[in-house]
């Protein structure tokens, strides 16, 4: 079984690093979005259990679009990683409020990128493997 993932940000060579370092992995389908309205839509058709989420993107930016999916019974559930260059302790409260799962600052590292996808899907193997 393949799990979604869905990638949205406005550069196109984040989404290629992300699918450059996932889409080699079987295990996962990775989609993307170039703009936050696309990553609604996408999100609302394809239920990936994975956002990876810019904040500063066109048409909405990452807040509006993390409004959008935990109001909807629907999107509530897919975990939301916010990948951003924005580090300032205000941005990270105000993600949070709105639901936002955790956080991967630019520039991030591929493998970080690839464990953090792993915490997201199976949070209780990762937290196991770390007190070992």
């Amino acid at each position: 079984m393949t799990r979604k993932v869905l990638i949205a940000d406005d550069e196109e060579r984040i989404r290629s690093l992300v699918v450059a370092t996932l889409g080699s992995d079987e295990r996962y389908e990775v989609l993307t979005a170039a703009d936050g309205a696309a990553a609604v839509s996408i999100c609302q058709a394809e239920r990936p259990e994975v956002l990876f989420l810019d904040l500063l993107m066109p048409k909405m930016d990452g807040y509006a679009v993390c409004r959008e999916l935990k109001g909807s019974p629907a999107t509530r559930d897919i975990k939301i990683v916010m990948l951003t260059a924005m580090v300032q302790e205000s941005d990270r409260r105000t993600a949070m409020k709105l639901g936002v799962d955790d956080f991967v600052t630019k520039p991030f590292s591929p493998l970080a990128l690839a464990a953090k996808l792993e915490e997201m899907l199976d949070p209780g193997r990762m937290s196991v493997a770390r007190a070992a």
